[in-house]
């Protein structure tokens, strides 16, 4: 009996110990295992660190956290990862290809709104200069669309951009690109696994937008 008082005295004793453990441990991973995709969107990219972030409202009654929503995955659309211009409108081959953008890195992050589910997505790429010459500065033409895969694809969302390079001496200028008006509505359960973010260049991007019709 006066073992089996001093066995449970002393597990009482470590009791204090093993929680200060577990309480340290639990401190030094939660700022890493609680790191937002805004944190690690800032870290790919950059630009905006310095700026103080806006407190997050809460979620409205019935709708699933932010850190709950599920964001699809960001990937490259095939045939669409390379953008190569020639001269003279010359194909762009060999010697006659004045410049080639291509893109390195992708980044994404979602929140719920009243309009559905708005993305900011960035994308980070390099031009660089061909033998026949760059000019001064290039236009990038890029398009991100929210697309609902499967056996015939959907197209949700799409957007077309433009960014400018202004390219250097060395020939070789990274560029970052971040769209923040990406929206679209929130899927349903069952297929918002399948939704993905195509990102690439369209040269399409670059043509001038059609006039309306004057109005007599």
């Amino acid at each position: 009996m006066e073992k089996q008082l001093r066995s449970s005295r002393n597990v009482l004793r470590r009791m204090p110990a093993i929680a200060l453990v577990l309480s340290v441990s639990f401190a030094a991973v939660s700022p890493v295992a609680a790191q937002s995709l805004t944190d690690r969107f800032k870290s790919l990219f950059g630009g905006k660190s310095d700026a103080p972030a806006e407190p997050k409202p809460a979620p409205a009654p019935g709708q699933p956290a932010e850190d709950d929503l599920d964001c699809p995955q960001v990937t490259v659309r095939s045939g669409a990862s390379t953008y190569a211009v020639g001269a003279g409108n010359k194909p762009a081959v060999g010697n006659e290809i004045r410049f080639q953008a291509t893109i390195t890195k992708m980044a994404r992050e979602c929140a719920r709104s009243s309009g559905g589910i708005t993305a900011r997505i960035g994308i980070q790429g390099r031009v660089i200069a061909g033998p026949a010459g760059a000019p001064a500065t290039v236009e990038v033409p890029l398009r991100i669309a929210v697309v609902q895969g499967g056996v015939g694809e959907k197209v949700i969302a799409s957007k077309a951009y433009r960014t400018t390079v202004e390219m250097t001496d060395g020939g070789s200028v990274p560029f970052t690109f971040v769209v923040e008006d990406m929206t679209y509505p929130v899927p349903a359960p069952a297929v918002a696994d399948s939704y993905i973010f195509y990102v690439g260049f369209d040269p399409q991007a670059l043509s001038p937008e059609p006039k309306g019709r004057k109005k007599k």
